[in-house]
């Protein structure tokens, strides 16, 4: 793995962060992190970066052996931070495990991803990547029997959706998640990869069928294999417009592998019309943690121009912390520019303008019979926010 190459002008408590996250034992990256650790460094901004950016125990893990070029409180800060990531990632394994059993008890298959799976599977070490909830792939079908069934392990779903609605939001949205007396958010059901507007209609059955067994904290599952992973996350890390380290880390570490089917991939991409954010995730590995590009499609990314582009601008928002609101014009306008494909961006425009979800069912309650004017009331409320 290359270090990253900052510009002159990248802060050097960004530079530091940017070599520190990597859980690659790489042989120069101990002299490069001395290096930049020469620089006057703002501690307190690390620490705030890489909280933020979900690698602290990436951060811990690089800096620990460098203890005599690092303050002590610093070191302390960030091994509080570690071992409590420690705690709550053993944490997740058990309820993970039991929520699997629970769902293997009824004959319901689930694949796990995300969080300690990928960790473990991925990094090796549960440690090394911050886990904050359990993410589960599950089967349209199934969602009823496992929103009473994870009730009875004290998981409550954070947001009401009428019975006589309940088959709509399944249809239109993509996720289902779940507070406990441990935390908020704790599970996520998901049966999509993103909501209906999004207009990548990634074909979950196949997925199923793909998954491959895994052993995490003992206990054996399934997760999604490294080909579909790749696809996964490259579209969560756009729908958030690659605002974090973390997503690229563990893209990074899927492309160390070298059993992965590139070509595949490149299929599929091109299938789903995402081969942009194919690229341009692969293209900010690159740039921001000094990730190979795999050989097998190195060509058609760097010959890429609007993702190398796409690459660039995102890169400096991202080292400068610019957030999108996912409710504004501009992001809904960049989310189909990111779509190489015409078709594409007016499908994800027509469903956007047309798909209703529960913010629509809670502002009016309307008879079953009328559940088709939830679009014009879809079309209403989006209207009203996009003109504010």
């Amino acid at each position: 793995m290359t270090h990253p190459a900052p510009t002159a002008n990248t802060p050097p408590e960004w530079k530091l962060l940017l070599a520190a996250s990597s859980a690659d034992a790489d042989g120069g990256k101990s002299d490069h992190l001395r290096t930049l650790l020469n620089a006057s460094i703002e501690w307190n901004s690390v620490l705030r970066l890489a909280d933020q950016h979900g690698t602290s125990s990436l951060l811990y893990q690089n800096l620990a052996p460098l203890v005599d070029l690092i303050p002590s409180a610093v070191l302390t800060s960030l091994r509080q931070s570690y071992e409590k990531n420690i705690h709550k990632s053993l944490f997740l394994a058990r309820e993970l495990i039991c929520v699997l059993d629970c769902l293997d008890g009824l004959g319901i298959e689930a694949i796990p991803y995300k969080g300690v799976v990928m960790s473990e599977v991925h990094y090796g070490d549960m440690a090394l990547r911050r886990s904050g909830d359990m993410d589960l792939f599950v089967r349209k079908r199934d969602i009823g029997r496992i929103k009473n069934a994870v009730r009875e392990l004290g998981y409550v779903p954070r947001v009401h959706i009428p019975e006589d609605a309940e088959q709509a939001y399944i249809e239109s949205g993509y996720e289902c998640t779940f507070d406990s007396a441990a935390g908020k958010n704790l599970l996520e059901l998901q049966w999509a990869l993103q909501p209906r507007f999004y207009a990548v209609d990634f074909d979950m059955e196949e997925m199923f069928e793909r998954a491959v067994a895994v052993a995490v904290a003992g206990r054996h599952m399934k997760t999604p294999s490294a080909e579909d992973l790749v696809l996964i996350l490259s579209m969560h890390a756009a729908k958030h417009v690659w605002g974090r380290l973390i997503w690229l880390c563990d893209i990074a570490q899927i492309v160390k592998r070298e059993n992965v089917d590139w070509d595949w991939i490149q299929s599929q991409a091109r299938e789903l019309g995402i081969q942009r954010i194919l690229h341009i995730t692969l293209l900010l590995a690159k740039s921001l943690l000094g990730s190979v590009i795999p050989g097998a499609i190195e060509s058609v990314v760097l010959s890429d121009e609007a993702a190398q582009i796409f690459a660039e601008q995102i890169a400096l928002s991202v080292a400068a912390g610019v957030v999108y609101e996912e409710e504004k014009i501009s992001y809904f306008r960049l989310m189909m520019r990111l779509r190489e494909r015409c078709i594409d961006r007016l499908r994800f425009l027509s469903r956007l303008m047309f798909t209703p979800g529960p913010g629509e069912w809670e502002a009016v309650r309307l008879p079953k019979l009328l559940f088709p004017f939830y679009r014009l009331v879809r079309l209403g409320r989006l209207a009203s926010r996009l003109s504010r």
